[in-house]
């Protein structure tokens, strides 16, 4: 036989009482015998209560009790044959009106005590249990109505009453035995005391009568059904990822539901725990799922680490401390006793080794009372200053709990977790572990709740995809050549590197755009048209408020404005990827700042494209010195547009008519002296050098001219093409002695001796320079490992294509190990 309860949901409706009575009527046919458990129909348990306080401060009832009798007359009229609707409609009548009373005389006395709120909200489950009891008698003539409160005894403590085990197994074993052949449909949450006064067992209570009739009967299981697929790995609402458990054991199911997972209620797993009775969670909505089963031993060694997540979202954090605490025996007692006394529920306790303090959470509602017991328990110890105050934590806080019995044989699970946090900015502000290693707890600010349930989910449940939440700025050819890409690659990085990218925001200088749940790349441009008008503070402030996990910083623009940002985005535990050189080229101070922030922060800053676009030059320079290598010398060619000038001036061509073709291919910007000042050029040089260690300054970087004087002071770019045609001469002087020579010209940038150079250079086929073709980018690394056949990275320094996937690079890089 197994008991068979069904949630509030599944009777909130008549299409979900159809769903119930097919589930039951599957089981019959099969032979199954069951019992069956009902709650109230969702939302009557609250709107009774709402009556019951509303009636007790003498305001109106009336209407709010119409919507109940209402919610079950139109299920009675839809689901019933019409020759058996009367005594149905009658009943329920019959209970409306005697709810009516009891609120006129709680209206009367403008009183409302826990004993007349139990008997008020027992109508809930009362209604809705006679309900479904005559609906299913169309189906199964031997349907029978079960008043629990006749059969759950308990003591008098309303509104969480404890069960009397002894006296309820022998009412219900009698009352089974003397109806053998009848499907028990049994009101949930309720009971009676020794003078049968209603009782109830506690918000959630339906599950408890269910395990309460399960072990009385020895049940050979406890069937919880509801409106999700069992228990989750973590609370769906939240956690995008949960999924559903196939099978947990007992003590990882407590501690799961005591810590917030709300498919269960707590109490409900002590009656099987003890009768070895397994609890099956289905979903009446996708009956056919195989929900979560809850067992002593389980079947299956779980890949994971952990079981699941838990979290309680609001609690309060009381800090006790003093010297008149270390050594004293019984303090831990008279405290948490006197806690206990006053039925206040203590949460999660972690003391000091030193035993100079204790530290416990408890409900927000329950502080100002837990303050003042403490204050009037221990004032001779605060008044002699052995203790101080107690200390209550100002800031919104909730507990957030990883539970799994496997975490016991598993090294280094605390270590991942509190990383996990670190890296996203979660500050842990108390700790608490048990020494079953079943459950690791920790207190966090209510405001990261969402964010740390997504990181620490992403990082035990390994086998999920990592997502990045990216917010970008900027959509010209790099960003929007990005977006392309992620579209392409997307399905592969979730394949082959468990990486799922998310652009979450967009803006540029006109529009923004931001849907936390992702923005479609096949139709950005729709999306960003109908966002609202760009405003990067604005676009910023969102970013920050969202406290997304994983989070990216994508900076596609040349321009100053969102480099002013980049320090409040690394200490809000945002990372940076950026294309931007601003930043890293502006004063020394600034770089070092920036760069200690995101190190400070645990956050990544990946700069690639500031120098060689989609090369590995900035990250070759790294590995060289994170692997103990030493930098002796850097050559570089990082222009395109120069490199592209050079490597076609030669033979019978001008340098005007090189410098004029470079601008039609588009590897110019518009006046061509802003790529032949070398200034973009030494930039790269400059940031390089930082990179590797050299503390130095825009001035600071000798500077060789390309131009003659007459070509950088003219007045306009026409007037800048005839100086070139004017200074012919030197530029073919130039080629000619280069060609004498067997060499070509090259105009390099050089990093030696911490000193920073860029000059117009003649090299000859020895140098690995020499050989340079189109507007390729090179580099040279002269290090103690390669001194005599120096590391050379080479190709493409520019274009849209290889900037953006250098930024792509970066970000999919983001946060990895």
């Amino acid at each position: 036989m197994k008991i068979v309860k069904f949630g509030g949901t599944s009777v909130g409706s008549s299409e979900s009482i159809r769903c119930l009575l097919n589930i039951l009527q599957k089981k019959n046919r099969t032979g199954e015998k069951f019992t069956v458990v009902l709650s109230a129909m969702s939302g009557v348990t609250n709107l009774l209560t709402e009556l019951a306080e509303t009636a007790s401060n003498g305001e109106d009832f009336k209407s709010g009790l119409k919507k109940i009798e209402h919610k079950h007359f139109a299920i009675i009229k839809e689901l019933l044959e019409i020759k058996n609707q009367n005594p149905v409609l009658t009943q329920i009548k019959i209970y409306i009106n005697e709810l009516e009373d009891l609120l006129q005389g709680i209206y009367n006395l403008r009183e409302l005590s826990l004993q007349s709120k139990d008997l008020v909200i027992s109508y809930g489950e009362k209604c809705s249990t006679f309900l479904v009891s005559q609906i299913a008698r169309q189906y199964f003539s031997e349907s029978l109505f079960v008043d629990a409160s006749a059969l759950v005894k308990t003591d008098s403590r309303f509104s969480n009453a404890k069960v009397d085990f002894e006296q309820t197994d022998t009412l219900i074993q009698n009352f089974a035995q003397a109806n053998p052949d009848k499907i028990l449909f049994v009101t949930g949450f309720i009971g009676s005391n020794k003078n049968n006064r209603i009782t109830t067992l506690g918000r959630g209570g339906s599950d408890y009568t269910a395990a309460i009739f399960g072990a009385a009967l020895n049940a050979e299981e406890v069937e919880l059904w509801s409106d999700v697929d069992g228990m989750l790995t973590a609370d769906p609402r939240i956690v995008k990822k949960a999924f559903s458990l196939s099978e947990v054991s007992y003590t990882e199911a407590m501690e799961l539901s005591y810590f917030g997972a709300k498919v269960i209620y707590p109490p409900a797993l002590i009656p099987t725990f003890h009768k070895k009775i397994p609890i099956v969670l289905k979903n009446t909505f996708n009956p056919d799922f195989q929900g979560t089963r809850i067992q002593e031993k389980l079947n299956e060694k779980s890949p994971y680490p952990i079981r699941g997540i838990s979290s309680i979202p609001a609690v309060s954090l009381v800090n006790i401390t003093g010297s008149g605490m270390i050594g004293e025996v019984g303090f831990s007692g008279r405290l948490f006793s006197l806690l206990a006394r006053e039925k206040i529920n203590v949460i999660l306790i972690t003391q000091s080794s030193s035993e100079h303090s204790i530290t416990f959470a408890i409900e927000p509602k329950d502080v100002v009372k837990a303050r003042k017991l403490i204050e009037l328990e221990f004032e001779m110890e605060l008044l002699t200053h052995k203790l101080n105050p107690p200390m209550i934590e100002p800031e919104k806080l909730s507990v957030l709990a990883i539970v799994g019995e496997n975490m016991k044989q598993t090294p280094g699970i605390s270590g991942k977790l509190f990383s996990a946090l670190g890296r996203n900015g979660i500050n842990v502000h108390a700790i608490a572990q048990g020494s079953s290693e079943y459950n690791i707890s920790v207190i966090i600010k209510q405001r990261n709740l969402a964010k740390a349930l997504n990181t620490v989910h992403d990082v035990f449940f390994i086998s999920l995809t990592k997502t990045l939440h990216v917010f970008n700025v900027g959509t010209g050819n790099i960003g929007s050549t990005l977006f392309a890409q992620i579209l392409k690659q997307s399905r592969f990085l979730q394949e082959n590197n468990d990486i799922e990218v998310k652009v979450v925001g967009i803006t540029n200088s006109r529009k923004m755009f931001i849907d936390e749940d992702g923005i479609d790349l096949e139709n950005w441009k729709d999306a960003l048209e109908q966002g609202d008008k760009a405003n990067l503070e604005s676009f910023v402030r969102q970013m920050k408020l969202m406290n997304l996990s994983n989070c990216v910083f994508i900076d596609n623009t040349a321009s100053p404005l969102p480099a002013r940002f980049y320090r409040e985005i690394f200490d809000s535990n945002i990372s940076i990827v950026t294309c931007n050189k601003i930043a890293n080229s502006s004063s020394y101070q600034e770089y070092k700042l920036l760069k200690d922030t995101a190190r400070r922060r645990g956050v990544d800053f990946f700069y690639e494209t500031n120098v060689g676009a989609g090369l590995p030059i900035i990250r070759t320079l790294k590995d060289l010195m994170a692997s103990g290598d030493q930098i002796l010398k850097i050559e570089a060619i990082l222009s395109g547009t120069i490199s592209y000038i050079f490597n076609n001036f030669k033979g019978e061509s001008s340098f005007h008519n090189v410098v004029k073709k470079a601008q039609e291919l588009g590897y110019t910007e518009p006046d061509p002296r802003d790529d032949l000042s070398g200034k973009d050029f030494m930039r790269k040089v400059m940031i390089l050098a930082r990179d590797a260690g050299y503390p130095i300054e825009e001035k600071d970087v000798e500077l060789g001219a390309i131009l003659p004087e007459n070509c950088i002071k003219a007045l306009s770019v026409a007037d800048f093409y005839q100086e070139l045609q004017n200074s012919n001469s030197h530029f073919n002087e130039l080629k000619y002695r280069a060609e004498q020579e067997n060499k070509v010209l090259r105009y390099i940038g050089k990093l030696e001796n911490g000193k920073a150079s860029i000059h117009l250079e003649l090299v000859d086929s020895t140098h690995p320079f020499y050989s340079l073709s189109g507007s390729d980018n090179i580099i040279s690394f002269t290090t103690e490992r390669y001194k005599y056949n120096p590391l050379v990275v080479k190709g493409p320094g520019a274009g849209a294509e290889v900037t953006a996937a250098g930024v792509f690079a970066d970000l999919i890089n983001v946060g990895a190990d």
